[in-house]
């Protein structure tokens, strides 16, 4: 069998596929809402990450109330990528959740084509400044609340109503640590976004 044909004997056509087309997507919110956890749920790659040790200074500031077995924070993004079919893979960017590294935001954001908010329902003043910021920036996005032990602590309808979020922003329950849930949510975002290019 030379090289120009299949193992079913037939001729191959033309090699014409393309790669995937490069999408950046961002995964924001508060301190330890489970974005690192997200990134590396669905990265197809070994995920990059930033993390430091929260010493006795950070968690004097940090608020480890509900997650008090945390003992690293990102401090500068979380990266990974999935290729979510043979015509789009997806380059995620991950970031600190403190809002004493909100320097970083405006860099990793560039080029975005949207961002998946996660949201802790215990903790939902966290995550008023990621929604205020895309809403700031005009960049598509939707809500994702983290069940945290497989619950949460509002309805959806709460939680679009405590963050004043407009109808045209999705809000979905998803785990972080599962990845088909967290493929689902990056999905809400491509959709958000595909819908804000068209109208």
């Amino acid at each position: 069998m030379t090289a120009t044909e299949t193992a079913a004997g037939a001729p191959a056509g033309p090699a014409t596929a393309r790669p995937p087309l490069p999408v950046k997507m961002v995964i924001a919110g508060g301190f330890g809402v489970g974005k690192t956890t997200a990134v590396g749920a669905i990265s197809e790659i070994e995920p990059l990450t930033t993390e430091a040790a929260i010493t006795e200074v950070a968690a004097g500031v940090d608020d480890l109330t509900h997650t008090p077995q945390k003992s690293t924070t990102t401090v500068a993004m979380d990266f990974g990528c999935i290729t979510i079919d043979p015509t789009l893979k997806l380059y995620l960017f991950g970031t600190p959740g403190q809002e004493r590294f909100g320097f970083m935001w405006d860099d990793l954001v560039e080029g975005a084509v949207g961002a998946l908010v996660i949201v802790d329902t215990r903790r939902l003043d966290d995550c008023f400044a990621a929604v205020d910021y895309f809403e700031h920036k005009g960049i598509p996005f939707a809500v994702a609340v983290n069940a945290f032990d497989g619950r949460v602590e509002h309805t959806l309808d709460e939680v679009r109503w405590a963050l004043d979020v407009s109808e045209g922003v999705p809000v979905v329950v998803f785990d972080a640590r599962e990845t088909g849930s967290v493929r689902d949510a990056l999905l809400v975002v491509m959709e958000v976004a595909l819908a804000r290019t068209q109208g």
